[in-house]
């Protein structure tokens, strides 16, 4: 079982529902996931299993594709549906080259406050806690980087009476990046406000919701006998990171501990595959010689 696992996650459930789920058909507690989604949203979750669970640590901070549908012209709480609305300024007079121009200034490397009901630890509190528990929460900008942000659809629509604009869209963007966040500040910047009304996670990394399956398909594989469509740990290395081929020698040393000389310094993370095509570690090879990041057991240990 030990390997990736790719999921359609479904609205309404959290991420830690989907991994609730995938530790009984897998039959393990040894199940983790690479990167959070909001209960509203679907799409991508990238599911660890057994040894798999220490290849999330480089899956999280993967490049992330998203669909979403913005609109303008009422902010929320949450800056997302399911926050009460805060302000309603309507946005029946978004003018496209305005909108254009300020999808543009929201592209590439921006200074980003995360929503203040995000999973970031404030004094070891949740973010999002203390937002429920009454208090005003003020985050610090980060940086990240939007490296695609294309309007797909735009159409006016009418919300008790009140017209807004929902605009689909699509983004690109580096871990950490909040894309309701992005709804937000896309209606600050054209003075009516916004929010999130869908979002669906399509790619992280080079992995892709087309290869992924959704809950109930694996519910109904399992009860009817079928082995989970895990992707091995080798398979899923290889497809994600750049790879190196190690000699036996090779091996023995990373397993013992030891450094190896490298073929180049990478900065990105590498994939050490050993002769029989084992997953051996994720090396580090930004310094002198190649040292391993972790180190992934033979099975028969296991």
């Amino acid at each position: 079982m030990d390997g990736l696992l790719l999921v359609d996650k479904p609205a309404g459930w959290t991420s830690h529902d989907v991994v609730a789920r995938c530790r009984r058909l897998a039959g393990t507690r040894r199940v983790g996931h690479a990167g959070t989604l909001d209960p509203m949203a679907t799409g991508l979750l990238l599911i660890g299993i057994g040894r798999a669970t220490k290849l999330l640590t480089f899956l999280v901070g993967c490049d992330k594709t998203y669909t979403a549908t913005v609109r303008l012209g009422q902010s929320t709480v949450t800056d997302d549906a399911e926050g009460d609305v805060t302000d309603a300024r309507g946005a029946q007079d978004v003018d496209p080259v305005a909108l254009e121009s300020a999808v543009a200034r929201l592209t590439g490397d921006i200074d980003q406050v995360p929503s203040s009901v995000s999973a970031i630890k404030i004094d070891g509190v949740r973010s999002y806690a203390r937002v429920r528990g009454g208090e005003e929460v003020a985050l610090r900008a980060r940086s990240v980087r939007v490296a695609r942000f294309d309007v797909r659809a735009q159409r006016v629509a009418a919300v008790d009476g009140l017209p807004v604009l929902d605009v689909d869209v699509e983004v690109q963007v580096s871990s950490g990046t909040y894309v309701r966040a992005l709804a937000r500040d896309l209606g600050a910047d054209l003075g009516v406000g916004g929010h999130l009304t869908a979002l669906r996670r399509t790619r992280v990394g080079r992995f892709d919701v087309a290869a992924a399956a959704a809950l109930q398909e694996l519910t109904a594989l399992r009860e009817q006998g079928g082995v989970l469509p895990v992707v091995p740990m080798a398979q899923a290395a290889r497809e994600q990171f750049a790879v190196r081929e190690l000699t036996g020698e090779q091996e023995r040393d990373l397993r013992h501990g030891k450094r190896i000389e490298h073929e180049g310094v990478r900065q990105e993370p590498v994939a050490g595959i050993g002769p029989t095509g084992d997953l051996v570690a994720i090396l580090d090879e930004s310094g002198a010689c190649t040292r391993s990041q972790v180190v992934f057991p033979p099975l028969e240990q296991v």
